[in-house]
């Protein structure tokens, strides 16, 4: 689904490059196995699997955009416990044919009581699922390194596609 916003401007600028904020959260939980488990949808638009994601909607911060996805696509209720990494992703071109680049705003986060079942609630996903994370399907490799790093207990925020530290 292509947010209003976006829409009004594609009325305008065409499949010309839009620059816009984006949320992504690794939402995890421990599984009644006891393994840890990651929220993950496969998209509609490209069958890709990640984890929960969109863009910022004006005037949104990006971690209620990122609580605010996760009900939307998956029915699940959140809340944002870090921010992982922010980043300028390369330039993206939609199936649609849509050009656009994100800057990208990745947090984790967890299920709050009562929201923990997950069932596709759009028409963004084809499918969504708690997996374990040593099971997960392939993703792209800023999601599987920054889980990694999460699963390690590394919780620090970095920049850039290089994964830069604040400086101390």
């Amino acid at each position: 689904m292509i947010p209003a916003y976006h829409a009004a401007l594609r009325a305008k600028i065409g499949n010309d490059l839009i620059w816009a904020p984006g949320a992504a959260v690794l939402v995890l939980r421990e599984g009644a196995d006891g393994r840890q488990e990651l929220l993950v949808q496969q998209r509609s638009d490209t069958g890709a699997w990640n984890p929960i994601c969109g863009s910022v909607d004006p005037g949104e911060d990006p971690d209620v955009c990122a609580v605010r996805e996760a009900i939307e696509e998956t029915g699940v209720a959140i809340e944002v416990t870090a921010l992982l990494s922010v980043r300028a992703l390369p330039v993206n071109v939609l199936p649609n044919g849509h050009v656009c680049q994100y800057l990208d705003h990745t947090f984790l986060g967890r299920p709050v009581a009562g929201g923990a079942e997950a069932h596709v609630a759009d028409d963004e996903s084809l499918q969504v699922h708690w997996v374990p994370v040593d099971e997960l399907p392939p993703m792209e490799a800023r999601f599987t390194d920054t889980l990694a790093r999460v699963l390690s207990g590394d919780l620090s925020t970095r920049f850039g596609m290089d994964d830069r530290l604040l400086p101390s």
